[in-house]
C-alpha cells in the first residue's frame, strides 16, 4: 500500500460521504486533484495556502486502490507533487486525519 495525501475542507469531504467518488473544484478547473507525496509536503501546502483556516482534513489515498491515473509533476517551484487525473474512489481513501492549527499559524497532523 502506497499512500498519498489530499488536503480537503471538512465540509467538502462530508458532501461526498455517501458517494462512490470524491471530487473537488480543481478537477474541473485544472483537470486534476492536487495531492502531496507525504505528510511533510502536505503540511507545507497547508501552511502556504491555508494559513488561518480551520476544518482541514488530510485524506489518506491508497494509490493501489485508486482507478484514476496519477502523474507526478513539478509545481512552479519545481517541487514534484502527485496529481490525480480523475475522481478519487472512496474505497481508496484508507483514512482521514484532521489538520490542526497551532498558535503560531503552523499546522500539525492529528495522530492516528
Amino acid at each position: 500500500m502506497k499512500l498519498i495525501y489530499h488536503l480537503a475542507q471538512k465540509d467538502e469531504w462530508n458532501r461526498f460521504s455517501t458517494s462512490a467518488e470524491y471530487s473537488c473544484s480543481s478537477l474541473s478547473d485544472e483537470g486534476f486533484i492536487h495531492c502531496s507525496e507525504d505528510e511533510e509536503q502536505l503540511l507545507g501546502v497547508a501552511h502556504r495556502l491555508f494559513a488561518g483556516e480551520t476544518g482541514l482534513l488530510a485524506l489518506e489515498v491508497d494509490t493501489d486502490l485508486l482507478t484514476s491515473p496519477i502523474k507526478r509533476e513539478p509545481a512552479r517551484s519545481g517541487v514534484i507533487y502527485p496529481h490525480i487525473y480523475g475522481p478519487i474512489d472512496l474505497n481508496s481513501v484508507s483514512g482521514t486525519r484532521r489538520i490542526l492549527a497551532e498558535g503560531d499559524g503552523s499546522f500539525i497532523l492529528e495522530t492516528k
